[in-house]
């Protein structure tokens, strides 16, 4: 099953996605179309593993410039110096504003999906809120202007998506008005007290299934597996040192690919090695095609835990035995998806859509729900049953604070089983 290669575009990963182009700090530059790996700053995601090839991905044509994209006939006020809050002046109820990148080549199709799971949230429960999509393009300037004036005309903004936008917003003290970051930026100062970020986050995935390995395996030894690739460095990285954090040991293990698949002699040392050597667990921070490879060598009997990189899809047909009994931490919209509140929402196209944008969809979709709660609590704390993890948001008086719980789950025969962990 691992003769041929496989081509699928993007792997089902849940923080990879923001897909290196919506992450990095490309600005203007289309990257090129694997946008998988190696792209500083970016939740990049390694090829994924498929039979076949997928269907082609549908072009996206960005829209043109233009005045913000209404969801309803609303009047949008000119810019004051009072700022008066835009539920006041809009019977209606609160008014959303969604910035996105939509008119830039390289991240108009990130973009595009969380725009589509946004509206789609904002269709199921629309009572109380007005969505405007404002489009931007690539500099983070333009993102600063365009959300100046969304502030003065809105209570609430989301976005930017990209995140040298989020660092530029985070660091340029323009935030006004309740702002959901849809990114991490990379700043070490504190954020601003109205920024709330959302954004799917390799690091924190890493550091839950550390929890949830050091809860089901006490006192265990890990055996760390990683690669060169930049989104395999930080995933181990947040592994190893939340594992040093609960006081257990760790002996990290890097495998040189080429092509997507292990050295082969690599692999013969790695098994030698664990015959005088053996750990208790492995946290794979490989892809999927990698750990197939990789428990093909060395047997099936360790506990072995990963993050929505390892994922290698729901298709009974196309099964992984070599993947039976792995732990899988990753989206509830991505392994569950007969859950009644995942079935609740529609599907975004298909799988020719790719599995990194059907995340940044269910991102858009939560980010849609966290906005309105914050429209109804501007102050207070609350909690959701997302359709990326369990959510838990406090904007209290001091700074803001987020926190999303992804779904544990074991694979077998091509589906995935719920598995009950905590923090």
């Amino acid at each position: 099953m691992l003769k041929k290669k496989n081509i699928r575009a993007l792997l089902p990963t849940a923080a990879f996605g923001l897909l290196a182009a919506a992450l990095s700090a490309c600005s203007s530059t289309p990257l090129p179309p694997d946008t998988g790996c190696g792209v500083p700053g970016g939740l990049c995601a390694p090829a994924a593993t498929s039979a076949s090839p997928p269907p082609a991905e549908p072009s996206y044509t960005p829209p043109p410039p233009a005045a913000p994209v209404q969801t309803n006939p609303i009047e949008i006020l000119p810019p004051t110096g009072s700022r008066p809050l835009a539920a006041d002046l809009n019977p209606s109820g609160a008014r959303i504003a969604l910035l996105l990148p939509l008119q830039s080549d390289a991240l108009a199709q990130p973009a595009e999906a969380v725009r589509a799971g946004f509206m789609a949230g904002y269709e199921r429960d629309r009572g109380g809120v007005t969505v405007n999509v404002i489009p931007t393009g690539d500099s983070s300037q333009a993102t600063l202007d365009a959300y100046a004036r969304a502030a003065e005309q809105h209570d609430i903004v989301v976005g930017p998506l990209a995140r040298p936008a989020v660092a530029a917003l985070a660091t340029s003290g323009a935030v006004t008005r309740p702002t959901i970051a849809l990114n991490h930026p990379q700043t070490n100062g504190p954020l601003p007290r109205q920024m709330l970020v959302v954004g799917l986050s390799l690091e924190d995935e890493a550091r839950q299934v550390a929890d949830w390995a050091a809860a089901e395996q006490p006192g265990a030894r890990a055996l760390v597996l990683t690669g060169k690739a930049a989104w395999q460095q930080r995933l181990s990285g947040a592994f190893t040192a939340r594992w040093a954090q609960l006081g257990l040991n760790n002996m990290v293990v890097e495998l040189p690919s080429s092509d997507g698949y292990v050295d082969a002699n690599a692999l013969a040392e790695l098994r030698s090695r664990m015959q005088v050597d053996q750990p208790q667990l492995v946290f794979a921070a490989l892809d999927a095609v990698q750990l197939r490879q990789v428990r093909s060598a060395i047997g099936t009997s360790l506990p072995t835990y990963g993050t929505a990189s390892i994922n290698p899809g729901r298709d009974p047909g196309s099964a992984a035995p070599e993947l039976a009994g792995v732990r899988i931490l990753d989206l509830p919209w991505a392994v569950q998806p007969e859950h009644p509140l995942v079935a609740s929402y529609p599907r975004w196209g298909d799988t020719s859509n790719g599995y990194d944008m059907q995340r940044l969809y269910a991102l858009g979709i939560d980010a849609f729900r966290i906005a309105r709660q914050l429209a109804l609590r501007p102050d207070g704390a609350f909690e959701l049953d997302g359709v990326t993890g369990r959510l838990s948001v406090d904007m209290g008086a001091g700074a803001s604070a987020f926190r999303r719980v992804e779904t544990g789950t074991v694979y077998r025969d091509g589906a995935f089983e719920a598995v009950a962990f905590g923090r």
